[in-house]
């Protein structure tokens, strides 16, 4: 089985803040999410976990998986869509024009921004880990979970099932949320 899930909540989601790879700690909020689901998931069984090293990733992992001997290994090629200079921006809707929001109405034509990432740049990191170290272990009848981020994640579900990246956002990414992709 392969299993993702969404960091929890932080303090920039709450504002609506792009976070991108700024190493934003989860809030409150997000750390009672990641215990909670950790209860609601608890007889969910996980060999391993592959986690992005950014802190938002990293504590939801420790704490959806504390008291549970499940290793977690961080790679960077789970890290969240960098958005450049675009990160820290707040309510990006509300601007006009703004680049960055091509990613999120028609990511097919999201060309990047300055000192970003395309969305072509994140299936090739993310699809070299899922597809080189990631699948063959399910294979071999490991159950994987993977914690990450909205537009990471978003890159690995349509890679799984093929899509095309006008469909990048069509699943629902919610904080905390374990999604079943195989």
């Amino acid at each position: 089985m392969l299993y993702i899930m969404r960091h929890g909540k932080t303090e920039w989601n709450a504002i609506h803040k792009l976070q991108g790879q700024t190493d934003i700690p989860l809030n409150d909020e997000g750390r009672q999410m990641a215990s909670e689901a950790a209860d609601m998931y608890k007889d969910t069984h996980f060999d391993l976990c592959y986690c992005s090293p950014l802190i938002r990733a990293k504590e939801t992992a420790e704490l959806f998986l504390a008291g549970r001997d499940i290793p977690i290994i961080y790679d960077d090629r789970l890290k969240e869509m960098n958005f450049g200079v675009y990160e820290g921006i707040e309510n990006s809707f509300d601007i006009p024009d703004c680049p960055v929001n091509v990613l999120f109405f028609k990511p097919e034509d999201y060309k990047g921004v300055e000192e970003g990432e395309t969305v072509e740049e994140l299936f090739e990191r993310t699809g070299d880990l899922l597809f080189g170290e990631i699948l063959p272990q399910v294979e071999e009848g490991k159950d994987i979970l993977i914690v990450g981020h909205g537009a990471m994640n978003s890159s690995i579900i349509c890679q799984l099932r093929g899509l095309d990246k006008s469909h990048f956002w069509d699943e629902p990414i919610e904080n905390c949320r374990l999604i079943q992709l195989l």
